[in-house]
């Protein structure tokens, strides 16, 4: 069974390609015009261990809100559908990551119930020229898409840069391990025989 897919969304505001790959081997091929972005979405393919391609051109000219948003709806679609009917799935999954003096903790549901819980404050307003505020808005398109359930938890920090790299890092272990198919888990993983 493939479990993977691509998607192509265009709007007035940005034209993106992604293509997802959840049995992947970590590989990136990113192109979003927003380098910080780039940057968290290299390391969270990397740490859980799937395949990403994203090609986007967004109005950056503006700001790296429409862009974001946008990658975020993407890759929870492809993240939907390529779960398919989520058999044998774990379901759930936690991670911490530390990075340096800073703890984040990821906890996930693929639950088809959407729901973002976050914990998180941020020192600064800005890490070069990315607005921190875009993590809550990437975040919560990404569980919305997905419909998922996520929880993010920082549980100290002073850097921001930091603090949002361990949120992408145990975004990627949490999701790794819900996606795992468990060979002793016949089914679907709820008792309403659906998700």
């Amino acid at each position: 069974m493939t479990r993977s897919t691509e998607i192509k969304r265009r709007t007035n505001e940005t034209d993106i390609f992604l293509a997802f790959n959840i049995d992947g081997q970590g590989e990136s091929k990113l192109e979003t015009g927003v380098p910080f972005l780039t940057h968290m979405l290299d390391l969270f393919t990397k740490h859980g261990q799937f395949d990403l391609t994203v090609a986007a051109r967004g109005d950056i000219e503006v700001d790296d809100h429409h862009t974001t948003e946008d990658i975020g709806i993407c890759l929870g679609q492809v993240l939907r559908e390529a779960l398919g009917d989520k058999k044998g799935i774990k379901r759930y999954g936690n991670a911490f990551v530390p990075m340096d003096e800073a703890l984040a903790q990821v906890v996930v549901d693929l639950s088809n119930r959407p729901h973002l819980e976050i914990r998180a404050e941020f020192p600064s307003q800005k890490v070069g020229t990315f607005d921190t505020e875009l993590v809550h808005e990437f975040l919560w398109k990404l569980a919305l898409e997905a419909r998922m359930n996520l929880h993010v938890i920082v549980h100290y920090g002073q850097n921001t840069h930091h603090i949002i790299e361990a949120i992408f890092k145990a975004l990627g272990r949490a999701l790794n391990e819900a996606t795992t198919i468990a060979p002793n888990i016949k089914g679907v993983p709820s008792t309403k025989g659906l998700l």
